[in-house]
């Protein structure tokens, strides 16, 4: 049976810290994955359950801070929570503004960490849910067919089905009927429903 609980990755080339980190973890309910080195994260294949990244921020060959601007290029999306022992205001600075949910200093209260966890956690919970919902909202949108596709650009506008046949050089009784399919495969309810679905897809409209 596939374990659905979250996984917390710890990046710390100190053995000691990786076994206090990992029986904390496992104590906490999580799994709990670890490595010594950041290359040796870089090639472990991550799993689909939520999670975060523990990261220390000073190891050898490559940093913690250099990690994230890696998993960042690669479009890696795990929030990371960092730690140190040496850490520094403009270290600490450079990791927020490249996304870090959190910086703590060694030693710090297990507490401090858990609820930190809680939170990336949680984050990174609701980013892979609502990346599965527009997986589905583009499945659905490769169903239109170019005049639906058309159609659906158009009605998001605000405009009118008779404004919308005008323009296509259709009648209006054929984009009633397009218009209802485009609901239809999108699983629309109403034009606001429509609407979010288009913001959501990053659709721009085209100038009316």
């Amino acid at each position: 049976m596939k374990d659905e609980r979250p996984v917390v990755y710890v990046v710390d080339d100190d053995p000691s810290v990786l076994k206090s980190l990992e029986r904390l973890l496992r104590s906490a309910g999580y799994q709990a994955e670890i490595f010594t080195s950041a290359l040796e994260f870089l090639d472990f294949s991550h799993r689909d359950a939520p999670g975060c990244l523990i990261l220390d921020v000073k190891m050898p060959e490559l940093s913690g801070l250099e990690l994230q601007e890696r998993l960042a290029a690669r479009e890696l999306a795990l929030p990371v929570i960092f730690i140190t022992g040496h850490g520094t205001v403009p270290m600490s600075v450079r990791a927020m503004k490249a996304g870090a949910m959190d910086f703590l200093q060694k030693p710090f209260l297990d507490q401090d960490l858990l609820d930190a966890i809680g939170g990336a956690v949680a984050t990174d919970r609701q980013a892979k849910q609502e990346q599965r919902e527009l997986s589905k909202l583009r499945e659905r949108l490769k169903t239109l067919t170019p005049r639906e596709s058309e159609v659906f650009g158009l009605v998001v506008t605000g405009m009118l089905n008779k404004q919308i046949a005008f323009d296509l050089g259709t009648s209006e009784k054929t984009i009633k009927v397009h218009r209802a399919r485009v609901m239809e495969k999108l699983s629309a309810e109403s034009l606001a429903d429509l609407v979010r679905i288009a913001e959501r897809l990053g659709i721009r409209s085209p100038e009316v």
